[in-house]
């Protein structure tokens, strides 16, 4: 028994009809009469041809591939990211070719290039923390490759990219901690790279004015959000001789290293330093330490928004134009724990 493949010149040959009727045929186009279109069908039913998909990718100029580069797949907020992704993707009949950058900048670069020798179709990404230099983006361009940025984003002027109101978000949570009684509120910001981090300081500020509070640049630290370095950051907090009875910290996993340091140093939490983090993380809700709220970023939707932003890109294989660079911001919400 031949394990050879049947082709569409196969059926041409056995129906005794041009190549290009038999195509015409499967794509059932109107120009093939209902008879000839029968006798085709029938006969690929019978040897059970499959369409050579390389072949109709190249003729498209499309693999129907979405890249999809993420700083760590451990981290349940990158999980449920690519949960929308896919569902979003496989829907419009795309795959995913997933790849983590470990936030390590010369691994992203070589998954780009990766990407590009791939001939993905656009990529979706949130960049590495110690991402600084841009130019894989820009050699995407260049290749006609669509990117669309989400959740953590770079400081570049004419990007695509998704992500939740961190500045709106901020205000609410020093809002609450003000009702909370809070007047020395702290915060544990992340990478100046990130365009997240300056929002959350923007609102963090704004909502200091708004209530007619001093800005005090000191009870504002940095993490790179390893532990070691929110250990840093909260132990320099401490330090302070104007102690912050409340932090705002990062994300969800900053927020638990500064609490694990805070414990260890014998103080009692939402008691005598409260915290207020970002993500809202499930497991949050499994701890007896954790903070007092937390800011809901929607992952999820955030990978849907950004997949259908990319893929009207594809489909539309414009030339981009600075007027054309579409931002889309999704309202946040801070979630009460305690």
């Amino acid at each position: 028994m031949s394990n050879k493949l049947p082709t569409i010149k196969e059926i041409a040959q056995r129906l005794n009809i041009s190549v290009s009727t038999v195509s015409r045929a499967l794509h059932e186009h109107p120009s093939i009469g209902l008879r000839t279109k029968m006798r085709v069908q029938q006969l690929a039913k019978e040897l059970n041809y499959e369409p050579n998909q390389t072949a109709i990718n190249f003729q498209q100029r499309k693999t129907f591939t979405l890249g999809v580069v993420l700083p760590d797949l451990s981290e349940a907020f990158f999980s449920s990211a690519i949960n929308g992704i896919e569902d979003v993707a496989y829907k419009n009949n795309y795959s995913v070719l997933l790849a983590q950058s470990h936030d390590d900048e010369e691994k992203e670069k070589k998954i780009f290039e990766t990407m590009k020798k791939h001939r993905v179709d656009g990529v979706l990404v949130s960049i590495g923390k110690n991402v600084t230099n841009y130019d894989h983006y820009e050699m995407m361009k260049r290749y006609n490759i669509p990117v669309v940025f989400f959740d953590r984003i770079p400081k570049l002027p004419n990007i695509h990219y998704v992500a939740a109101d961190m500045q709106t978000g901020t205000k609410e949570a020093v809002d609450f901690l003000l009702k909370k009684g809070h007047r020395v509120i702290g915060m544990i910001n992340g990478p100046e790279t990130l365009l997240a981090s300056q929002d959350r300081l923007l609102g963090y500020i704004t909502a200091m004015k708004k209530n007619r509070l001093k800005f005090d640049p000191s009870l504002i630290v940095s993490s790179n959000l390893t532990t070691e370095s929110t250990h840093d950051a909260i132990k320099e907090l401490l330090a302070l001789k104007r102690k912050p009875t409340a932090i705002v910290t990062f994300n969800d996993y900053v927020a638990l290293d500064a609490i694990r340091y805070a414990k260890k140093a014998n103080l009692q939490i939402n008691k005598d330093i409260s915290f207020v983090s970002y993500a809202n993380l499930p497991v949050i809700h499994y701890l007896e330490s954790t903070p007092l709220a937390s800011v809901e970023q929607y992952p999820n939707l955030q990978g849907q928004k950004a997949t259908e932003i990319l893929l009207h890109l594809i489909s539309d294989n414009k030339d981009e134009k600075e007027s054309s660079y579409q931002k889309t911001i999704i309202e946040s919400k801070l979630i009460i724990h305690r």
